[in-house]
């Protein structure tokens, strides 16, 4: 098997024509026919279903797609790196930052730095939850993600960076935990929260502490934008439960209570995610680097300031 023969696989499932692929490869019909014959003798399976509409590839043709695809993009890949080894890190990097975390406040830092030491690299920067995660690193839309850890996902490997207490975040004048720096969880679960859906991690951290405890969730929205998460916070309408780095981050006036849950204490992990199944690019693993610098000066720091 080789990389030609998958490539022209993978054009005629694509073009849904042995025709068609033909005219697009400027390659005789009859020759590309023989090349999937010869896969198919290969790998002893039947890899396409050909009839008058065109062709669908099997089950084992999907199978082969998948993997073709995979191989095809790696085998690019390893030209590219080869061309510019030598030369400083050139291209695309994309990260995924989780919102509602300090990493998030690492954006202008990762910006800056990158701009600095390799100027001819252009970062492209998202917030993501963890629910299409998985998908986005396999499928190489991402390189790496920086997000809250879900737990094990197949096809991708997470690197615990940052461990954090949950702490509430309400209203000055909300009537809780007064002269106190902590609040009970049971206190916590009385008060209304605003809160992201339930396939971000943060909301499914604080589901399963307090049904564990059989305390009620009092959800009175479901919240993405940050923006909006402070003006409703800033208009009393309800609380919410953030990581201390974010709460300061956003919440950084005397107008907000900022209070560590405790009985029992809730915590988060930050990770760094990239995938376990192919090597990223020379300017990924450059701006991956960089990153991790990041974030263990900002454990430094943060245990200078606060050795608790």
């Amino acid at each position: 098997m080789d990389t030609r023969k998958l490539s022209y696989f993978v054009k005629i499932v694509d073009s849904g024509s042995i025709t068609k692929a033909a005219a697009a490869l400027h390659v005789a019909q009859p020759a590309l026919s023989q090349q999937v014959s010869a896969l198919e003798s290969d790998l002893k399976q039947r890899l396409l279903i050909r009839s008058k509409q065109g062709v669908e590839p099997t089950a084992a043709g999907h199978t082969l797609y998948r993997h073709a695809q995979t191989i095809l993009r790696l085998v690019e890949q390893a030209r590219q790196d080869v061309a510019t080894s030598g030369a400083a890190p050139s291209g695309r990097v994309s990260i995924a930052i989780a919102p509602y975390s300090m990493a998030s406040s690492l954006t202008p830092q990762i910006i800056r730095e990158v701009g600095r030491r390799y100027p001819d690299i252009v970062v492209h920067l998202t917030e993501i939850f963890g629910g299409v995660l998985s998908e986005a690193i396999k499928n190489g839309r991402l390189d790496m993600a920086l997000i809250y850890e879900p737990g094990k996902i197949r096809g991708v490997q997470f690197t615990t960076m940052i461990v954090e207490d949950l702490h509430l975040v309400t209203h000055e004048d909300v009537d809780v935990a007064q002269g106190r720096t902590t609040v009970t969880l049971e206190e916590a679960s009385t008060l209304g929260l605003f809160l992201p859906e339930k396939n971000h991690t943060l909301r499914q951290i604080i589901e399963k502490g307090l049904a564990e405890h059989g305390l009620p969730l009092r959800l009175v929205g479901e919240v993405e934008s940050v923006p909006s998460l402070v003006r409703l916070i800033r208009a009393n309408l309800g609380a919410t439960v953030l990581p201390k780095s974010a709460a300061d981050a956003l919440f950084p006036d005397e107008n907000f209570k900022v209070l560590r849950i405790v009985e029992p204490a809730l915590q988060s992990k930050i990770a760094l995610c990239t995938p376990d199944h192919e090597p990223l690019s020379e300017a990924a693993s450059a701006v991956l680097i960089l990153v991790k610098e990041m974030l263990q000066q900002q454990l430094i720091s943060k245990y200078a300031a606060d050795p608790s």
